[in-house]
């Protein structure tokens, strides 16, 4: 609407953009705290300094939509603008993004108003000078065609000054063709204009809140929550909706910690961010160390590929850091960097990263320094669809800028998606080449199923078959970054999170090689890994190593004794060997938090007896097939009492073995000549003596009493599967 003076009245479109944008927000179902507090107030826009004008032209330049030759009436330049020295700084990076981002979603409005306008047309604006003004005018409607606050130190670029004098002096057929455009779209503001799908994710982006991973090399969780209390945060279970100062922990990785979005420009000045103890970064990267991390035992190393941030490294060095595990990372073929990167992981406490110059493609499976990786963590590059702040995924992430293309245009082409996909799937199928390798962590940032389940599934039928390696097969999502109940729900094994106000999207996928039969694994390894998942409740792992060093000992005093009655205990301590080797199983020994006690042989010869059902024991199997002769058992306990006076109860399960036969000399001896506390047992076979003969007292002469004094060690022994 024109006024007296002839300009446009923009009173009632500073009222349309201002509050429908709040008013969407107020209607998202569980925010009713929020609605009944005052509206943020928006701080007045008053421009920006000149090179990041400079910086934005540069990057809408080599990310802006390409038309057809008989559509192109605005023509844009192929020379870059020449830059300042500030364009360095991470702060004017920023916001060069945003405002080059902002003006690319509005290419098409933008151009239309310089068109109609008749500024283009113009044989006497240069061409290198069309991307400046598509950005400055970007900037200067969305100051409402105000006049820009220049700082008086701030040094001018003579192009930004030329644009800005431009631009005022059309400034009324500007506001004016502004106007007709949105009458034409029926919009009450520019921002309707967009597609629906790029509205949504701006909103979820203005939403979201920020992920910050604890230092652990450097500070303590309970360290970072009282230092984050004394500076005025409250620890609340959620942060959504919330304008107070508060934090969350997330619910998957416990030492990631949620902060309102709002709150960043006064977080990344205290002392815990600039000493790197509590570091920004996207959930999705949290997701894959941990993932990484569960599927390590005490001396296997990592291969991380196409990582992006450097603080995803340092993340993972972080949660190995007690092992003697070392981290390889790939792709970083500017050696110059060496000496910034080693500088950067020194301040961070990071000490076992090794940095590959060669690209993943170009390392064989079979290098040398690789021989003890077993876990490959795989981010490659993809279509990014599922972040909701591109800008910040970008500048965070080392991304192409090409992401903001397909944003701004709320989807990818098929050509371009096709190109990805195969490209992930040639990683991903090189990633299984690694013979050494037990397990594959495949994680994007996609919303697409080319990229995310059909590559993986892909990959998975397409494993040379005739390969000595056992084959990979897809894993559930681990613990403890996933409750019980998500696992179950994931019936196809692949984790995933959808993009919302909380968190990006993200697809996590955990490929583990089939167990090897003949393979064994040490109680170590098996009680790292427990451990790694949080299923260990606080037992100290030094326990099992004592434990480890009775059995050593006693295996050696058995090997040194010369008589009957030793060498009967030699065979025990075989089996007792065989039965910790069978306890090492890592599904069996995860499965069982606590040991299990033995019940009597005589009860478990009248179960027999009572019943001929199948053991329902886990352990039941494996004992029965382990041995092949007599085997006494102590009594039952409940209880067992450990270092510390700390009494943890054990669990009751019943081994029901088979009938008891006795090999007697003759029929007249009966049962009542047997010992009345012991029975003794043995599998019956075709012969009685050689090597898979174990004599026992059980068999009895004619005429003899049964010993009342025989060895203690012939009855009681450690139980083997502890």
């Amino acid at each position: 609407m024109l006024n007296s003076t002839g300009d446009v009245d923009f009173s009632k479109e500073e009222n349309s953009e201002d509050e429908i944008p709040l008013l969407a927000a107020q209607e998202l179902p569980g925010d009713a705290a929020s609605s009944d507090k005052s509206p943020i107030s928006v701080p007045e826009k008053t421009g920006y300094p000149d090179p990041v004008y400079v910086m934005a032209a540069n990057i809408f330049q080599g990310i802006r939509i390409e038309k057809s030759p008989e559509k192109v009436i605005i023509k844009y330049g192929s020379e870059p603008l020449p830059s300042l020295p500030e364009s360095e700084d991470e702060s004017f990076q920023r916001l060069s993004y945003e405002l080059a981002f902002s003006a690319l979603k509005y290419q098409d409005v933008l151009e239309t108003i310089l068109i109609d306008s008749y500024i283009f047309p113009s044989s006497t604006i240069p061409d290198h000078l069309s991307s400046l003004i598509i950005v400055m005018l970007y900037d200067f409607q969305d100051r409402k065609f105000q006049t820009r606050v220049l700082p008086d130190n701030e040094e001018s670029i003579s192009e930004v000054q030329e644009v800005e004098n431009l631009l005022n002096s059309f400034k009324t057929k500007l506001a004016a063709a502004l106007a007709r455009c949105r009458i034409k779209h029926d919009a009450l503001s520019i921002y309707h204009i967009l597609p629906e799908m790029v509205r949504k994710q701006e909103l979820r982006a203005s939403m979201l809140p920020l992920y910050a991973w604890i230092n652990t090399c450097k500070i303590s969780a309970e360290e970072v929550y009282s230092n984050l209390k004394k500076k005025g945060f409250t620890r609340v279970k959620s942060v959504l909706h919330v304008d107070d100062k508060v934090f969350a922990v997330d619910q998957h990785c416990h030492d990631v910690l949620i902060f309102p979005s709002h709150f960043k420009k006064d977080l990344i000045n205290i002392d815990l961010f600039k000493d790197y103890k509590l570091i920004f970064q996207d959930k999705s990267r949290s997701l894959a160390v941990h993932s990484v991390r569960a599927l390590l035992n005490v001396d296997d190393d990592v291969l991380m590929v196409n990582t992006g941030s450097w603080y995803t490294v340092a993340h993972m060095s972080v949660l190995t850091n007690n092992n003697t595990s070392k981290i390889f990372v790939c792709g970083v073929q500017s050696q110059y960097k060496d000496p910034d990167l080693k500088k950067l992981f020194s301040k961070m406490g990071c000490k076992n990263i090794e940095i590959l110059h060669e690209t993943f493609a170009n390392i064989e499976s079979k290098d040398h320094r690789l021989q003890k990786v077993k876990v490959i963590l795989l981010l490659p590059r993809c279509s990014g669809l599922g972040v909701s702040n591109p800008v910040e995924f970008i500048l965070s992430e080392h991304e192409d800028t090409d992401l903001l293309k397909d944003l701004s245009q709320g989807g990818t082409s098929e050509d371009k998606l096709q190109a990805l996909a195969q490209q992930q799937y040639e990683q991903l199928v090189h990633a299984m080449k690694f013979t050494k390798a037990q397990a594959v962590v495949y994680c994007t940032c996609s919303v697409y199923p080319e990229e995310n389940e059909i590559v993986v599934k892909k990959a998975l039928d397409c494993q040379d078959q005739g390969n000595k390696t056992q084959p990979y097969r897809l894993s559930p999502p681990v613990l403890p970054l996933c409750s019980l109940k998500e696992i179950h729900l994931s019936t196809d094994k692949f984790f995933r999170m959808e993009p919302s106000e909380i968190t990006n999207g993200c697809f996590l996928s955990i490929l583990t090689r089939e167990r090897d039969p003949s393979e064994t694994v040490s109680v170590k390894d098996v009680l790292a890994r427990a451990a790694a998942k949080g299923l260990l409740d606080g037992i100290e792992l030094g326990k099992s190593s004592k434990r480890e060093k009775k059995k050593k000992k006693a295996k050696t005093l058995t090997k040194a004794s010369t008589t009957d009655s030793n060498g009967i205990q030699m065979k025990i301590a075989e089996f007792l060997s065989r039965e910790t080797k069978a306890s090492a199983n890592p599904s069996e020994t995860l499965m069982t938090k606590t040991p299990l006690p033995q019940k009597n042989v005589t009860q478990a010869s009248s179960q027999t007896r009572r019943s001929s059902k199948p053991a329902t024991s886990l352990l039941a199997p494996t004992l029965l097939k382990s041995t092949g002769h007599s085997r006494p058992c102590e009594p039952s306990t409940n209880l067992r009492s450990r270092p510390g006076g700390k009494v943890v109860p054990l669990k009751p399960v019943e081994i029901i073995l088979p009938p008891v036969m006795l090999p007697l000399a003759s029929p007249q001896v009966t049962r009542s000549q047997l010992p009345a506390h012991h029975f003794y047992y043995r599998w019956i076979g075709a012969k009685t003596s050689g090597p898979g003969y174990f004599p026992t007292p059980s068999v009895l002469r004619r005429g003899d009493k049964p010993k009342e004094n025989l060895p203690s060690s012939l009855f009681k022994h450690p139980q083997p599967w502890l």
